[in-house]
């Protein structure tokens, strides 16, 4: 995946993850917080026998595992 769309990827997914998580970010942490739940959703779908294929499905992938990131840090927080 070329360096803008996963750029693209990230921040789609960071900002869907922070609006089913009603948090409010900027632009640039939601593409942080979806890259890296690109990196944890492919994980943990790889793990259990999935995979993502295509912009939708990275998108889907991304923001599974940015929801998750964002719900971990919410419990350390607390």
């Amino acid at each position: 995946m070329g360096l803008i769309a996963f750029l693209i990827v990230g921040g789609i997914a960071g900002w869907l993850a922070s609006i089913f998580m009603n948090k409010s970010q900027g632009i640039l942490m939601n593409i942080v917080v979806g890259i890296v739940g690109a990196y944890i959703g492919g994980f943990l779908g790889g793990a259990i026998g999935l995979t993502a294929t295509g912009f939708v499905g990275s998108i889907v992938m991304a923001t599974i595992g940015a929801v998750i990131l964002l719900w971990v840090l919410g419990k350390v927080r607390t």
